[in-house]
């Protein structure tokens, strides 16, 4: 009789825990559900509750230092921008007068057009580099031209 109600609690602990993952985040109640599905088929085999205590515990550390791998794995991956921050280190080019004073100042960069602020006035058809984003505004700077080099003939 009293492995019946192991059975049942074990079996309904396995299925609580891997419900419960699907709402969090990291894999932490996974290695739970895992040790906790072990150690109801031991129960259901009619294997004494110390075992099935012990199936348990190992299962549940096992599968957490197993999970953990990929955990880490996938934290290590730099997350993709999206939004306006994928437009941070883009090149564009000035086509409105940037003028914090004049609150003016429009970039275009690749075929979308974007307010901008920069610390210095900008003008037109200058070609800038985006350093930051300030709510819908990019933060731009300039791009120093490239001078041709003079030859010294002597």
């Amino acid at each position: 009789m009293e492995n019946e109600v192991w059975r049942w609690l074990w079996t309904c602990s396995a299925v609580v825990f891997s419900l419960a993952e699907v709402f969090t985040a990291g894999f932490f109640l996974l290695p739970f559900a895992i040790g906790a599905a072990a150690a109801a088929v031991l129960a259901w085999v009619d294997v004494h509750i110390l075992w099935q205590w012990l199936a348990f515990f190992v299962a549940t550390v096992v599968s957490f230092v197993y999970l953990r791998r990929f955990v880490r794995r996938q934290n290590d991956v730099e997350q993709p921008r999206v939004g306006a921050k994928r437009l941070i280190d883009a090149h564009g080019k000035i086509i409105e007068r940037v003028d914090d004073d004049a609150m003016t100042g429009m970039v275009r960069i690749g075929g979308e057009e974007w307010r901008a602020v920069s610390a210095e006035p900008i003008e037109i058809d200058t070609r800038v580099l985006v350093a930051d984003i300030d709510g819908t505004r990019l933060v731009v700077v300039p791009v120093p031209q490239e001078q041709p080099s003079e030859s010294t003939e002597s």
